[in-house]
Order: C-alpha cells, then sequence, then structure tokens
C-alpha cells in the first residue's frame, strides 16, 4: 500500500509539473517582444513638463469657498493686446488733469501772455475791468481810488495825467477788477493777477531756511521811502543799512511785508529774514498797482 501510494503522488507531481510548464512563457519570445516595445515607449525627455504652466484659473467655488478676490478689469484700460493696464480710469483720468492744469499754468504764465495782459491794463479801451467815468465838480483822485479800489498811481498811468488836477467833464477810465499777489518760495517768485488772470511775474527773495510764513495775508499799510525801525537802532530812508529799500507793503501779520532791497544779487534766493524783497525799481511799479486790503498768498 506504500509503493502504490508513492507512485500515485510522483504521478500527480509530474502531472502538475506538465501543467506549470505549459503555462510558463518562452524566454526567447518574451525578450523579442519586449525588444518590440522598445520601439514604441517614450523617452524619459518626453515626459517633461515644460516651466511656463500656464497659471491655475480661480473658479467660482475658489471665489466662494477660498476666499479668492475676483479681479476686478475696466474695459476702459484694456490694452490692445488684451492685457489689462494697471492705471484704472480714475487714475489715468487724474493724470490727465493734472497734465492740463500744468498746461494751463504754463500757458497763463508765458511771456507772451504775461506781455499782452500786461499792455492790456494801461489801454484806454473800456473791458469788462474797468469803468468810463465823467469827472464831475468836487471829484479827487484820491475818493475815486478809494471809491473803486485802485490806486491814484494806476488812474495816472491809464489816463495819462501828469498831475493829480481833474475838471469837470474829464473823461476817464478805472480798472475796477480786484489785484491779488501770489508768491511761491518753492521758485522765489511773486505773481501778480487782476481778477484771476496771471499779468505780471517777478522775482524776489524769501526767508532764509524758508522762514517766510506760508498762507493768506493782505496788505494793510503803504509806505514809500520807510525808515527801518529795527532792533536797537533806526535806520532812515536812504540809509546804506536800511534793507526796506524804497518801498514797503505791510502785511496783516506784523513785521512781515513786500518791500525793497539794498540787496539785489539775493533777488531770486532765500536770503531775508522772512520778509518779500524785490528789486527797487520793481517793487515801486507793483507798490503803483496794488490798493490796500490787496490778498498775498504765500505757498512752498
Amino acid at each position: 500500500m506504500a509503493v502504490t501510494g508513492f507512485a500515485a503522488e510522483n504521478a500527480a507531481q509530474e502531472a502538475t509539473d506538465k501543467t506549470l510548464a505549459g503555462l510558463e512563457p518562452n524566454k526567447s519570445s518574451a525578450a523579442a517582444e519586449v525588444k518590440r516595445a522598445d520601439k514604441d515607449v517614450f523617452k524619459e525627455d518626453d515626459f517633461l513638463v515644460s516651466e511656463n504652466k500656464p497659471a491655475p484659473i480661480a473658479t467660482v467655488s475658489d471665489v466662494e469657498t477660498k476666499g479668492i478676490e475676483a479681479p476686478t478689469v475696466n474695459a476702459e484700460t484694456i490694452q490692445p493686446d488684451g492685457v489689462a493696464s494697471k492705471l484704472s480710469s480714475g487714475t489715468l483720468a487724474e493724470k490727465g488733469s493734472k497734465a492740463l492744469k500744468k498746461s494751463e499754468i504754463s500757458s497763463e504764465l508765458s511771456p507772451a501772455g504775461l506781455q499782452k495782459r500786461w499792455k492790456k491794463l494801461f489801454s484806454k479801451e473800456i473791458d469788462a475791468d474797468s469803468i468810463a467815468y465823467t469827472v464831475k465838480p468836487g471829484d479827487s483822485l484820491y475818493v475815486l481810488a478809494r471809491k473803486n479800489h485802485t490806486t491814484v498811481d494806476f488812474i495816472k498811468k491809464i489816463n495819462g495825467l501828469k498831475s493829480d488836477n481833474l475838471y469837470p467833464r474829464m473823461k476817464l477810465k478805472i480798472h475796477t477788477a480786484p489785484f491779488s499777489i501770489k508768491i511761491d518760495k518753492s521758485k522765489n517768485v511773486l505773481i501778480l493777477y487782476s481778477n484771476g488772470e496771471a499779468v505780471k511775474k517777478y522775482s524776489v527773495a524769501t526767508g532764509k531756511k524758508n522762514c517766510t510764513p506760508e498762507g493768506e495775508f493782505k496788505i494793510t499799510d503803504k509806505l514809500i521811502s520807510p525808515t527801518w525801525f529795527k532792533t536797537g537802532a533806526i535806520l532812515p530812508p536812504g540809509s546804506p543799512e536800511n534793507a526796506l529799500g524804497t518801498r514797503w507793503m505791510g502785511f496783516d501779520k506784523p513785521s512781515y511785508g513786500i518791500h525793497g532791497t539794498i540787496e539785489p544779487k539775493s533777488i531770486g534766493t532765500q536770503a531775508s529774514e522772512g520778509c518779500i524783497r524785490m528789486l527797487n525799481e520793481e517793487v515801486e511799479e507793483l507798490y503803483s498797482l496794488v490798493p490796500v486790503g490787496t490778498k498775498v498768498t504765500i505757498q512752498g
């Protein structure tokens, strides 16, 4: 019984080995199959991903759930290549407005424009800034100047008068538009305006270390050949040490004003103790035009 059982077991093992041998693939055929397959396999480089990947797109769900802020694009700022400009239309409009204002200021202060408006001031033609007046008995230049917020000198210059004498039925042109003054400390310039239009630009000296006060002031007093009451000294008109020059126009801020100079080379610089210096001949011209009460704006 044992021998028979062993033979039967060997027969079963042989049958199993034959079955497995039939199932095992031929090694040579497998190698050939792999070689053929190599021809169709991509090289490693073919699987490399380009570094120029498209940016991820935020979906609606991303915006809602991840708190991503969806970009806002103004159609007016889209460039021809489809790229949105970094400037909003508001910024562009603001820059355009500033450029326009700068252009207007440049045009307003152009030498040709200033000369034209300056010449118009002294024309005898009546315009919107002036009136035609017939002198009445009892009139005086002083009264007419005070009544029309101008100066005696200006009335005389416009009408070519050589003296202060007036006669009944005399025809006069009187400038009635208000003057104002703007001073730019950064450029050391003074600009005279008539009814808001620039008519003359002067070079001036302002305070050392930017000490000239800024703001709006009014001319409250005017003096010809002023005496300078300097601390510890009184310097009369014409004194070589009298820094006020030939004219003084004081502000409603005590100790400050516009005046002439004994140092013409200082004009165009920061050289004074806080006042506005002008060349004597130019401060005399300005003095003859602006009345007491004229507004003065000083900016940095």
